[in-house]
């Protein structure tokens, strides 16, 4: 058999494994948006035995010997192509799901499943103890995740349980190379909050707050989403507890929101992040569905295009001046007495406050390093699950000045430890890191940007991202795939840079 024979047999197994995953995430999707609650015992059943079955096909001996041919043949001779891109993705997901025991796969599934709906109710409820014991068995099942795949980890040691848990939504990165990127954010941003609370100036946050009719924040959000190039032929907007995007596979992507009628900006500004991730999702090569050059490179890559198009975009003086009289159209109960000037200032109020995903641009990055100080010793076997609420509490005050009044505006607010997501929250921090180099390289090649979003054009920006980043796969690492479009590694330095010169006039920095 040649190795193009050969290479067709591991991309056919491939796409087979990648759809089955895709039907186990439409469970997903449904637990969260549709399912009644009653129905979570039956569900663990079905994703555990779903995840199995994905396992099954995963670690199929044949997987090995087709690989085994490959790596050495000229088709991994050029590791650009997209052959050599796909068996070397091939290759990773094999050697990590081989390390991992079937029983573990699924108990790990079925745990998700339940976890999930014990902290929806935990949350409601404010009690901590509910979700507990779900916290308990997840942590103990990434620990032993993180001991299957401890042998994997590269990089500069010494290496610690923690990285091997990152390194599946950040392939290669280390917590010591997070640490290194965030401790000199920490430092800017800590004196640019500070600077922004000793000013004199403040928004009316008021505006805001005002009475926002849920069907009119539906309707004005899914115009946004669609004029910067959401499909939705190929999607849909739903509600739920925490805010997602699923791309199920080509033609399939489902965005989600939560809404308050007296909270513009949580369902607003929470539907353009998801549209960023649906826009990616939406323009991976269709023809590569399953195979490396048709995925996402990485979450924090995944998280630049939500937050580029959520705040460099979406939070620009440029975005409202074309869609301020929409939204005065969309709220005219509202927005009548309101001005351009003081809505473009509410919006990008800097402001301490409790939840992560309400949280303005900069201290957002804050609540990133508080989960990541938290996870680390959690993994380690340092930190009980008892007694997070505890050190989340201490921890936040250490950062904000101030104690959150209950757990569920604490470390019950985010969905991520009980889908066993650990590892998962630096990928934010990075991803508005990659997001501001990002800008930069666009405005660089396609001239100023805000002229064409005063004018609703959003095109330009989408086809470059598209051309850059979504159309790439994982030819590239994403620490490569920065370095090629950007011209610079990845560093805290764009963002404050960004940072600063928002909040500058708005706040009458020096």
């Amino acid at each position: 058999m040649s190795a193009r024979d050969t290479y067709t047999q591991l991309v056919n197994h491939l796409r087979k494994t990648a759809t089955l995953a895709s039907c186990s995430a439409v469970l997903g999707w449904d637990e969260q948006t549709y399912m009644p609650p009653e129905g979570a015992e039956f569900r663990s059943e079905q994703t555990s035995l779903l995840a199995g079955m994905i396992h099954d096909l995963a670690t199929d001996p044949r997987v090995g010997d087709w690989l085994g041919e490959l790596r050495g043949s000229a088709l991994s001779a050029d590791p650009l192509t997209p052959e050599a891109v796909n068996i070397r993705e091939a290759a990773r997901d094999f050697d990590r799901q081989t390390r991992l025991p079937k029983r573990l796969v699924e108990e790990q599934a079925g745990v998700a499943t339940r976890a999930q709906q014990a902290w929806i109710e935990a949350r409601k409820q404010n009690t901590f103890a509910t979700f507990l014991p779900w916290l308990e068995q997840t942590v103990a099942l990434k620990r032993e995740e993180a001991a299957c795949l401890a042998d994997l980890v590269t990089g500069p040691g010494p290496h610690e349980p923690y990285d091997a848990l990152l390194d599946q939504f950040e392939p290669g990165m280390t917590a010591a190379d997070v640490t290194r990127l965030f401790t000199p954010l920490r430092e800017s941003l800590v004196t640019l909050i500070r600077e922004i609370r000793d000013s004199s100036r403040k928004p009316d946050q008021e505006i805001l707050e005002r009475i926002y009719p849920i069907p009119a924040q539906r309707e004005f959000a899914m115009q946004a989403a669609r004029q910067v190039g959401f499909r939705f032929e190929a999607g849909r907007l739903d509600e739920t507890a925490h805010p997602f995007c699923s791309g199920f596979g080509p033609g399939d992507t489902r965005l989600t929101t939560r809404y308050d009628d007296h909270h513009f900006p949580g369902a607003f500004f929470g539907t353009l992040h998801e549209a960023g991730h649906g826009l990616y999702e939406q323009n991976l090569n269709r023809e590569a569905f399953g195979l490396g050059m048709g995925s996402a490179v990485s979450l924090g890559i995944h998280e630049s295009q939500s937050r580029l198009w959520e705040n460099f975009v979406g939070r620009s003086e440029a975005f409202w001046t074309h869609f301020f009289p929409k939204a005065r159209a969309a709220f005219p109960a509202a927005l009548s007495d309101a001005s351009l000037d003081e809505f473009y200032f509410a919006i990008n109020s800097v402001q301490p406050s409790y939840i992560r995903v309400e949280a303005d641009e900069a201290t957002y990055n804050l609540h990133i390093l508080l989960r990541f100080e938290i996870e680390r010793p959690l993994v380690a076997g340092d930190l009980a699950p008892k007694d997070v609420p505890g050190v989340w509490n201490e921890t936040f005050r250490r950062y904000f000045d101030m104690t959150p009044p209950d757990d569920t505006l604490g470390c019950l607010q985010d969905i991520h430890w009980s889908f066993g997501g650990i590892g998962y929250f630096p990928t934010y921090t990075l991803g508005n890191m990659n997001a501001a180099q990002l800008y930069n390289a666009a405005q660089s090649e396609l001239g100023p940007l805000a002229p064409m979003f005063a004018a609703g054009e959003f095109a330009p920006l989408k086809n470059w991202l598209v051309e850059n980043i979504h159309r790439r796969g994982k030819q590239f690492s994403a620490p490569q795939l920065i370095q090629q479009v950007t011209g610079q590694s990845l560093s805290h330095v764009a963002l404050v840079d960004h940072l600063r010169a928002k909040y500058q006039p708005l706040y009458g920095l020096k």
